[in-house]
C-alpha cells in the first residue's frame, strides 16, 4: 500500500522550506550590509557637500553657495557615485533643479516620507530600503530623507534676500524649492545599486 500523497511530498516540503528560509535569511543579511553601505555613501555625500557649501557661504556669501549646488553638487555625486559604486542623488516635490524630478518610485516614498514626518517621526531617522526590478535588473534601492537645516533657509526660506532671489533667478529658472521652515522634510537622498 503506497503511502499518501502529502507524507511523500512531506519531505521535499521540508527541504524546501528550509532552503527558502536559508535564502530569505542570506537576503536580509545582504539587505542589511546594502542598507548599512547606502548610509555610508550618503554621509560620504552630504558631509562633502556641506563642507563645500559652508566654505562657500564663509567666502563669498550665500551667492556663491547656491553656485556650489549648480555647478559643483552633481560632479560631487558623480565622483562619490563612481568611487562607490552607487548611483547617487537628491530628489524632492519642491525642485530647485528640474534633473533631480522624482520617479515613479522616488515620488511614493516621498509621500510616505511626508506622511511619516507629520505623525511625528524623527525626519533624520526615515528612510527606506526596497529591491527592484528596474531597466530589466534587480535594483537595490535606498531613500533617506533630508530635514531642512538652518543653513538651508538662507537659499531655501520663506524669505530671501533680493541678491539670492535674483542669482536663483538666473540659474533655476523655474525654481519651486523656497518657503521651507528649519524642520521641514525638504527632500531625500536616492541612491540605487544594481545586484545582478
Amino acid at each position: 500500500m503506497s503511502r499518501p500523497v502529502t507524507s511523500r511530498l512531506l519531505p521535499g516540503l521540508l527541504l524546501g522550506l528550509a532552503l527558502f528560509s536559508q535564502s530569505g535569511t542570506a537576503m536580509a543579511e545582504d539587505t542589511s550590509a546594502l542598507v548599512s553601505e547606502a548610509r555610508g555613501v550618503v554621509q560620504q555625500f552630504s558631509g562633502t557637500l556641506g563642507k563645500a557649501l559652508k566654505s562657500a557661504l564663509e567666502t563669498g556669501g550665500p551667492v556663491a553657495a547656491i553656485e556650489v549646488c549648480n555647478l559643483k553638487a552633481p560632479g560631487i555625486a558623480e565622483l562619490v557615485g563612481g568611487a562607490t559604486g552607487w548611483q547617487v542623488g537628491r530628489t524632492a516635490f519642491k525642485l530647485r533643479n528640474p534633473k533631480n524630478a522624482p520617479d515613479d518610485w522616488e515620488r511614493s516614498v516621498l509621500t510616505s516620507f511626508a506622511s511619516r514626518a507629520a505623525a511625528g517621526e524623527d525626519l533624520t531617522k526615515i528612510e527606506q530600503t526596497e529591491v527592484v526590478e528596474r531597466d530589466g535588473q534587480r535594483t537595490f534601492r535606498f531613500m533617506k530623507a533630508i530635514p531642512t537645516a538652518e543653513l538651508c533657509v538662507t537659499c531655501h526660506g520663506a524669505s530671501l534676500k533680493p541678491e539670492i532671489q535674483v542669482r536663483l533667478k538666473e540659474l533655476y529658472p523655474t525654481d519651486q524649492a523656497t518657503g521651507f521652515a528649519v524642520g521641514d522634510l525638504r527632500g531625500a537622498f536616492a541612491l540605487s545599486k544594481r545586484l545582478d
